[in-house]
């Protein structure tokens, strides 16, 4: 069964799942900062919209284990101020989806996350009663995120920066995380089959993917609680340039990685 399951797929593809997987499973439960880089992983190795569907399965099922773990920190009123606008946002990607080529959508996000981190780095340099938290910035960084969520999946940077901006302490951070995607990625399964962006092969390929899930996930959540709070915000800061870069270069200067 399993030779037929991963019969379309060879070993370097294997392991760039299995990487992903693990990956997708700390950044569900230790560092949300680090989940662009499946998204990128994926893209260079299988196509586009496949990969989208790879891993948008992967992190509806770690989704599980973070609210599993995390339910209990959540604060509901910056939860439930996201989610309406988060919807607005789905509508437009699907929509933006039906125009716009993967080559042109890439660069535009990771052009708005970039302008994102530049916002949040003023943001830090301001006293805290001077920084905007209200609607306005809930309902701009609510669409975004289910704009970028529903086009590559790649909504975790803007959702760290809403995050941060909110001072949150690591446990409450991650459990509005855990919860809004919770949320939202169940809510996307329905309409990626629809779009023909999930497929029983992939659901069956994602299955096998289960343990590096659970090995990821666990690895994150013994790691959290002995980073301190100013590091775990500065890697998440790191990381989402980084990722938001990569996301602007176009997929032709790394063909010579093949």
């Amino acid at each position: 069964m399993f030779s037929e399951i991963f019969l379309h797929v060879d070993a370097l593809q294997f392991l760039v799942l299995a990487v992903s997987a693990v990956l997708i499973g700390i950044n569900k439960t230790a560092l949300p900062g680090i989940g662009v880089l499946p998204v990128v992983l994926l893209t260079m190795m299988f196509p586009t919209r496949l990969s989208t569907g790879l891993q948008l399965l992967m992190l509806a099922m770690t989704d599980l284990v973070a609210v599993a773990w995390y339910r209990r920190h959540a604060d509901w009123k910056i939860v439930l101020r996201l989610l309406p606008w988060a919807y607005v946002g789905l509508g437009v990607g699907s929509l933006t989806l039906r125009y716009l080529s993967d080559d042109a959508l890439r660069p535009m996000i990771g052009g708005i996350v970039l302008f994102l981190v530049v916002l949040n780095f003023i943001r830090s340099r301001l006293p805290q009663e001077k920084i905007p938290s209200g609607m306005v910035i809930a309902a701009f960084c609510g669409v975004l995120l289910g704009f970028t969520t529903q086009v590559a999946n790649a909504a975790g940077p803007v959702a760290a920066i809403y995050f941060l901006a909110m001072r949150l302490p690591k446990e409450k951070y991650m459990g509005c995380s855990a919860w809004f995607f919770l949320i939202i990625n169940w809510t996307k399964l329905p309409i990626f089959i629809a779009e023909g962006r999930i497929t029983l092969e992939s659901l069956w390929i994602d299955l096998c993917m289960i343990p590096f899930l659970l090995l990821g996930a666990a690895a994150g959540i013994l790691l959290l609680p002995r980073m301190p709070q100013k590091l775990f915000e500065a890697v998440i800061q790191i990381l989402i340039v980084v990722t938001a870069v990569k996301l602007c270069i176009p997929d032709e200067w790394f063909t010579v990685l093949y």
